[in-house]
């Protein structure tokens, strides 16, 4: 299973938001600081506003901010606002043509699967993706351009 980049943005989104209190963030400003889209930023920003992650205000001198606290902003029900399915076999999708959709067990094991997948991501609210400073404040800037870890074979390290 994979998410989209959508739900990678709206995480990186609303950390970069949660981690400015003070002020509204604009789109420009997030798509500078994580080198990514502003197209898809606006996409992503439209949708966390009108599921109530976040509050926008509009024109000269308007941006985003928090609509909550962050322990208050659930990653599982983020998760679920942005993805647009989480059929990850055919025959979760309620469309199946699969002829082994009566007989077959693998429909409960995959569902099994991917609640226990949502089941942990409702454990964390955006409060746990934040940095402590020393002080106990949030930190200002966060990295995502790490690459991932790899093994002397070439490929990806299993951490």
């Amino acid at each position: 299973m994979r998410l989209t980049v959508m739900s990678d943005y709206a995480m990186r989104l609303l950390m970069y938001v949660a981690q400015h209190p003070g002020r509204l963030c604009t789109i420009s400003e997030v798509a500078r600081a994580y080198a990514i889209s502003e197209a898809h930023l606006m996409k992503i920003t439209h949708q966390l506003a009108l599921a109530g992650w976040l509050e926008t205000v509009r024109g000269k001198g308007g941006g985003m901010r928090l609509a909550t606290r962050p322990d208050h902003v659930n990653l599982g029900a983020v998760v679920r606002s942005i993805e647009p399915d989480f059929a990850i076999v055919e025959c979760l999708s309620g469309n199946t043509v699969c002829q082994l959709s009566n007989t077959c067990q693998l429909t409960g094991i995959m569902n099994g699967a991917l609640q226990s997948f949502m089941s942990y991501l409702n454990r964390y609210t955006l409060a746990d993706l934040l940095t402590q400073g020393m002080g106990g404040e949030t930190a200002q800037t966060v990295s995502f351009h790490q690459r991932p870890a790899v093994a002397p074979s070439g490929r990806p390290a299993i951490t």
